[in-house]
């Protein structure tokens, strides 16, 4: 009994302090195992088991939310949610157009060599990847729910969500939200324990690459990162502010500190779904609307491939030297936008978008794969903040379009909002 109450006072401590301090002292004490006791497998295991139970239970979540939420609806899916997808395509171009100019200001060699950098075969054009993106929807919903296939699962979600309101019984709804309810109840224990998860992922970058990857390419990192830290400070600020007339801020610092912490870590914006989804309820949002528009963006929501595809397509071209023209450029952000939504149903995410876009100025499969490698020896600089940009905006346009909606009937916008 006595070890039963000392464990019980050790988790009620633990509990009582705020998330993001455990998370921060996860932080360091991954950085400080992996100098004192390097190549330990267990602490490393943590991450990979956080990560694992995160990824596994996602996709049951957002099938259950969806279907719950549409099935016991009021025909919600109002102008909130045509606003959500006009601002996810939105500052998805805006963050590309904006690589695109960033690497014109800047532009940056690359070091190509002979080499092959993987066996997976890229698409070959855009209508392979709407292709690949429509098949993905039509797929197995079990198949689409086992292999994490997220345009799948909200397909059938919204498919099975509008038949069982039109058919079902109460009990069966009941039934359905009850079932959300617990899923979303394992998920908060898991992210209870997100401290350990992220120490142990850490632990392993920080022994596997030490501080030299931010030297080796150091000059395409600086890019990388000063755009999608431009896209997160500045640009999705500008379009919440215009739209809502207010400080953006404080909903946007809140979004990276909640969502894009997280989602830094995990490295992936499936696993992030449920983080996204508590933090919508923490700022009041219609879970109606949230239980569909956060699945939808971390689908189409790609601020950060779109940065990605934009300035590894553009170095490969500087190295190459191509001369590259306004109108060309352009059309690349468009390219580079249309890639990055459909990243999500392409295997190797954003990265093997790459030789789609360089095929564009006439660059060879093989040159292109050889960037792609590239961009997986940076990946864990580059895809941590990518999976945070893409993330922490799912939630931001999220609310901006249900606090737009308050505005114009007369509600008050939360007290955070508010505040000078």
């Amino acid at each position: 009994m006595e070890i039963l109450k000392t464990l019980r006072g050790a988790a009620d401590a633990y509990n009582r302090v705020s998330l993001i301090l455990r998370i921060f002292c996860g932080i360091i004490l991954g950085v400080l195992l992996s100098f004192l006791f390097p190549g330990l497998g267990g602490i490393a295991m943590l991450g990979d088991l956080f990560v694992g139970a995160l990824k596994a239970i996602a996709p049951l979540l957002v099938f259950l939310l969806v279907i719950s939420a549409l099935s016991q609806g009021g025909g919600k899916l109002d102008s909130r949610f045509g606003m959500v997808i006009f601002y996810y395509l939105l500052t998805t171009f805006l963050a590309a157009f904006l690589a695109v100019l960033a690497s014109f200001a800047f532009p940056v060699d690359l070091v190509l060599t002979a080499e092959a950098t993987g066996e997976a075969a890229p698409p070959s054009g855009i209508a392979e990847v709407l292709g690949n993106l429509l098949l993905n929807m039509i797929a197995n919903p079990l198949a689409s729910i086992i292999d994490g296939k997220y345009l799948g699962i909200l397909f059938w979600a919204v498919v099975f969500g509008i038949a069982l309101k039109s058919v079902a019984s109460g009990t069966t709804k009941t039934m359905f939200s009850d079932l959300a309810d617990s899923v979303s109840q394992s998920v908060r224990w898991i992210i209870n324990l997100a401290p350990f998860g992220i120490m142990g992922l850490v632990y392993a970058s920080v022994s596997s690459y030490g501080v030299e990857i931010f030297t080796i390419y150091g000059k395409l990192v600086a890019l990388l990162v000063s755009c999608m830290l431009i896209a997160a400070l500045v640009i999705n600020p500008i379009v919440v502010a215009i739209s809502l007339r207010r400080n953006p801020y404080p909903l946007v610092f809140r979004c990276i500190r909640e969502s894009g912490l997280t989602a830094f870590f995990t490295r992936s914006s499936a696993a992030n779904i449920p983080v996204n989804m508590a933090l919508c309820e923490k700022l009041g949002l219609d879970k109606d609307m949230y239980s569909v528009s956060i699945p939808l963006g971390a689908t189409i929501n790609m601020d950060g491939a779109a940065i990605t595809i934009s300035i590894m397509t553009l170095a490969a071209v500087h190295t190459m030297g191509i001369a590259v023209d306004l109108p060309t450029a352009l059309f690349l952000s468009v390219l580079s936008t249309l890639a990055a939504c459909g990243a999500s149903g392409v295997a190797g995410g954003s990265l093997l978008l790459i030789p789609m876009a360089c095929s564009l100025f006439g660059i060879s499969n093989d040159i292109a794969m050889q960037v792609v490698g590239v961009g997986f020896i940076i990946g864990v600089v580059q895809d941590s903040l990518e999976t945070a940009l893409n993330s922490s905006g799912d939630v931001i346009f999220a609310a901006t379009a249900e606090y737009y909606e308050w505005k114009k009937q007369g509600k008050p916008l939360p007290d955070f909002m508010t505040r000078k």
